[in-house]
């Protein structure tokens, strides 16, 4: 079905509440796992209808955030979400304590349970107006970041359509374009500090009504991290710190020379040639069309998916003003559909978009042969190698794309890769610190990234800058506010990607076939569990990074840019 004709009626909470109690009494009272099992299939239907209704209502309220029926819908689901995790929260309490769980984990797996129960520490009926509040802060953040109309070049520009004049070859032009984005934030720099401080605040509640000591932990149990912790990602951060933070001090002083600079600044960073950075060729239609060549002729499996995603509407990438920004992949239960979002800007970023987006909707359309509900997703940083892997997976197509700056695009996809990694271990990092210290002040908070940053970006010089060269350059980052702790899992992914494109140069079909088979699982597995079925070392394991590192040197060398 297209997206357009997707019909969206809101839910009434209140008579969903009423089915999921009577099913949560069935599970209670029922004499076998037979009736248990029955009434499990009628509560994961109940909620597959009432997500659908809410993933169409944010799709619609992100193209245009100006829609006032559906933003007064986003507003119903802020409210409403916590509700629902409640009734949600009270089934699965009795469902996990069944006496018939055994037989249940024949049927379903234990992973299930597991995941369950970790939900459970995460819930409890005194923090719905804590979530209530997160999730209104949340919007407002958005709806912050939407509203930016920032006048340059003769234009009215958002955010995202800045973009292209920060990577302008001209560097007075990308001095005016960061210019100006350091004014938007500037301007809204109360209000941003405001913002983050009522999530500090409310998330911290939240941890001490639940029990825990600080939000952390709490975090963590919310990212439903089944396989690992903090004293996992501290040892791979640590490993980051060892081997990728030199690695990309050498691609910087690379990028420096490149671009002819006796002194390269944070407006230098977005661009690696001196002539631009590679961009697409053709209209967005034309990109389209090279996206479909190019999934046709990777796999069957690859085709059939993107062919049902064009036909079926499920792709909204032109930026436009009252538009969200960023990009995600999201699901749409009953009609089986991915849903692609981003906002093109004219950059390299748009095929970045094609390929990582793509992967998360690959697996997606993939897993609506997967039957039990639960497992059709993993957890997120397994999530995130879909994506980040099929970036490299589709490199051989990108001549489609950039024509004769084909290789110049490789080089600067891979090299941003790498140094993403240390970037992305900041903001984790950044994080770790803010939760354990609530209290800190907005100015602590912004010595604390200053800090974090210059451990793992210590060539980065903002000059003068007066918001992001005084430690803001974090509240441009959406996850940390919308989704906290998020962020490590990109890193992690990265460096499964990473692997995967180790694995292509020795043999591109082998690679695909483990990265299909790693992708089909979905969420039947932990992160670990998939790996180690799939033949892929573990982020953890001492060595790896070290292991990445050399090979994706070697394979920047060889490209032979300089």
């Amino acid at each position: 079905m297209k997206f357009s004709e997707m019909t969206y009626t809101r839910p009434d909470i209140e008579a969903v509440g009423r089915e999921i109690r009577i099913l949560t009494e069935r599970v209670k009272n029922a004499c076998s796992a037979d009736e248990q099992f029955k009434a499990y299939n009628d509560f994961t239907g109940i909620c597959k209808k009432v997500e659908t209704m809410r993933t169409i209502a944010h799709i619609r309220h992100t193209v245009n955030t100006e829609d006032e029926f559906y933003d007064k819908e986003k507003d119903y689901f802020d409210e409403n979400t916590p509700v629902m995790e409640n009734l949600v929260t009270d089934f699965y309490r009795a469902f996990v304590s069944s006496r018939f769980r055994k037989e249940l984990e024949e049927r379903l797996g234990a992973l299930l349970f597991i995941n369950a129960e970790l939900d459970l520490k995460a819930f409890d009926p005194a923090i719905i107006p804590d979530l209530q509040e997160e999730n209104r802060l949340t919007s407002e953040y958005v709806k912050l970041m939407a509203s930016a109309q920032l006048d340059f070049d003769g234009k009215k520009l958002n955010l995202s359509q800045l973009r292209p004049y920060m990577e302008s070859p001209d560097r007075n032009i990308r001095k005016e374009a960061f210019r100006k984005r350091t004014e938007f934030f500037a301007e809204n720099g109360d209000k941003l500090d405001e913002i983050f401080d009522k999530l500090v605040r409310v998330r911290t509640a939240m941890a001490k009504k639940l029990g825990f000591e600080n939000y952390v932990e709490l975090g963590y149990i919310r990212m439903r991290r089944n396989c690992y912790g903090p004293v996992e990602v501290k040892a791979f951060k640590e490993e980051v710190k060892k081997h990728m933070v030199p690695l990309s001090l050498r691609i910087e002083e690379t990028r420096r020379k490149m671009l002819g600079l006796k002194k390269a600044t944070f407006i230098d960073a977005p661009l690696y040639f001196r002539d631009g950075n590679p961009k697409p060729h053709g209209t967005p239609e034309e990109i389209f069309e090279a996206g479909e060549k190019m999934y046709d002729e990777l796999s069957k499996e690859t085709s059939e998916f993107f062919r049902f995603m064009l036909e079926n509407e499920l792709l909204d990438c032109l930026s436009r003003k009252g538009k969200a920004p960023g990009g995600y992949m999201t699901y749409i239960p009953d009609h089986e559909s991915p849903f692609i979002f981003a906002n093109f800007n004219g950059t390299s970023g748009d095929i970045d978009v094609l390929t990582h987006e793509a992967g998360h909707a690959l697996n997606g359309y993939l897993a609506k042969d997967i039957e039990i509900y639960e497992y059709k997703q993993p957890t997120l940083e397994a999530c995130e190698v879909h994506s980040m892997s099929m970036e490299f997976f589709t490199l051989p197509w990108m001549k489609l794309f950039f024509g004769d700056e084909t290789e110049k695009y490789k080089y600067m996809h891979l090299a941003s890769a790498l140094v993403f990694i240390p970037y992305g271990c900041a903001v984790d990092e950044f994080q770790h610190v803010i939760y354990s210290n609530p209290d800190m002040r907005p100015s602590e908070r912004k010595d604390a990234w200053k800090r974090i940053e210059n451990e793992f970006q210590p060539y980065l010089d903002y000059e003068d800058d007066e918001f992001f060269g005084k430690g803001g350059r974090w509240q441009a980052q959406t996850h940390i506010y919308s989704v906290p702790f998020y962020y490590i899992d990109y890193c992690l992914a990265q460096t499964i990607a990473l692997q995967f494109r180790n694995l292509m140069a020795e043999d591109y079909k082998a690679a695909w076939e483990k990265y299909l088979d790693f992708s089909k699982k979905a969420g039947t597995m932990t992160f670990i569990d998939l790996l180690n079925s799939s033949g892929l070392r573990s982020p953890f394991e001492e060595g790896c990074v070290k292991e990445i590192c050399e090979g994706a040197e070697k394979a920047l060398k060889k490209l032979n840019i300089c």
